[in-house]
Formats: C-alpha cells, structure tokens, sequence
C-alpha cells in the first residue's frame, strides 16, 4: 500500500472489512526509523488490540478497510500462477527455436515446475479455508433467519413493541445482506483460484479459448436451423388461433 501521508488522522477513527462490518478503531502506529508506518495496533470490540500490517489496510479518505489476509493471499496466487505458466511456455518456445539449449531449458524448466507446484499447494490450501468460510457465512445466514423468524412471532404476539421491531428488524437485514457479500464474494474468489489451478498450461488454456468460440458458434447454428425447422408446422397448427380474436369480434357484433 502506498504510504497514506494522513494516516496519522486515523487515531480514533473506524476500521472495517471489505463488507463494511465495523471490526475495531485505529489507537496507535508501529513507525520505523525512516518515519514509514508499518503497522497499526487496533482495538476490536471486545477490548482486545491487535496489529495490523499497513500492506493488509486500504485507505480512500476517512474510510479505512482491512484487507482479509485470505483475499490478499488468493490475488497474489491469482498474479503469480498464470506470470509462471507465461514463462515456462516462453522457455519452451525459446529451446524449440533453438535460442537457448536443451540443458539451459531442463534447468529453468524444473525450476519453474517446482515453483509453480508449491503455488498450487498453496492454492489448494486457501481453497480449503474458503470452503470453510464459505460453511461459516451458510451457517451464519440460517441463524439471522431464525432470529428475524422469531422477532416476527414475538412482534406478533405482542411481546415485541413496534419500534423495537423495526430497530431488530432492520439490524438483522443489514447483517443478512452483508452475510450475503461476503458468501457470493468467497464463492466467486474460489471459482477464479479453481480455474486457474484447472489450466495445466498457457497452451491450453489458449486452444480451449480458440475452440470455444468456434463450437459456441456452430450450436446455436444448429439450433437456429432446428428451430426454423420446427416452426414451419408449428405455425401451421397455431393459424386457427387468429380465429379467436375473429370470435371475439363476432361476438362484439353479435352484440350490437
């Protein structure tokens, strides 16, 4: 993150996650010797203080949000892997043009291979703490739905005056949707890491990118002609339709 000159303003003020839950409040800066921030101590809710890297915040203005280390760590992956497919396939066309030789290329080659094996490791292992946040936001989403399941019924009854109904109610909503986010968030950063991860190579990924299109092309083709097909007797059987609207005139007439 690029140092915020105005950081030091934050003193006191709100520290969000990226789906604007308030998780704490900016009380002290960890400053090295050449006056840089490098982190800030937090107070969270319950009284505890925690450090946070400056790398983890993102300031806009007043606003300050920090960054999910699962988040930072999957974007990183998601820059990284495809970065070291890149080069291999350069180094394979470098060696197959005769630029570099075989020796050089075998080197280089399991060099990156090995790289990019401890990469997908480290991938399959944030894919695994996705599916677990994934599991807490489900279970976090059925329990505010019992809670606004049973203000419903205590309002109903009478135990529930008005204005604390809609205060609850309106509590609960905020926190079903910021719940929502952050599950379709996780689902969608999972999809990204396990498409990358499904690539085995840039080449690949560039037939399928080529091959795609083509078939996308030629089924709807197909389906077009099948379908111009099927409307011809279709048409025919659904022209005594038009007659309703005749009856309906007639009986318009009829009457007059």
């Amino acid at each position: 993150m690029t140092q915020n000159p105005n950081l030091f303003l934050s003193i006191g003020k709100e520290v969000k996650d990226e789906y604007g839950r308030i998780i704490g409040r900016v009380t002290s800066f960890a400053v090295n010797p050449n006056g840089r921030v490098d982190s800030i101590y937090m107070e969270q809710g319950d009284g505890r203080f925690i450090k946070c890297p400056t790398e983890s915040l993102k300031v806009d203005g007043s606003e300050i949000t920090l960054l999910s280390k699962l988040k930072t760590g999957i974007t990183t992956l998601c820059d990284q892997i495809p970065l070291i497919w890149r080069k291999d396939q350069a180094l394979k066309e470098l060696v197959e043009k005769k630029k570099i030789s075989p020796e050089v290329y075998e080197d280089l080659h399991n060099s990156f291979e090995g790289v990019l094996n401890q990469l997908k490791t480290e991938a399959q292992a944030l894919i695994d703490e996705i599916n677990k946040e994934t599991a807490r936001c489900f279970q976090e989403i059925k329990e505010l739905n019992y809670a606004l399941v049973n203000l419903e019924i205590e309002h109903e009854i009478g135990k529930i005056d008005e204005q604390s109904y809609q205060t609850a109610f309106t509590m609960i909503q905020e926190c079903l949707k910021k719940v929502n986010v952050e599950k379709s968030d996780l689902e969608a950063t999972k999809n990204e890491l396990s498409n990358i991860l499904l690539g085995e190579t840039p080449q690949q990924a560039e037939q399928e990118a080529e091959e795609e299109p083509m078939e996308a092309e030629e089924e709807p083709t197909e389906e077009l002609k099948a379908q111009e097909e099927a409307p011809t007797p279709a048409s025919e059987t659904s022209l005594p339709e038009p007659p309703v609207v005749v009856y309906v005139k007639e009986v318009g007439d009829s009457g007059i």
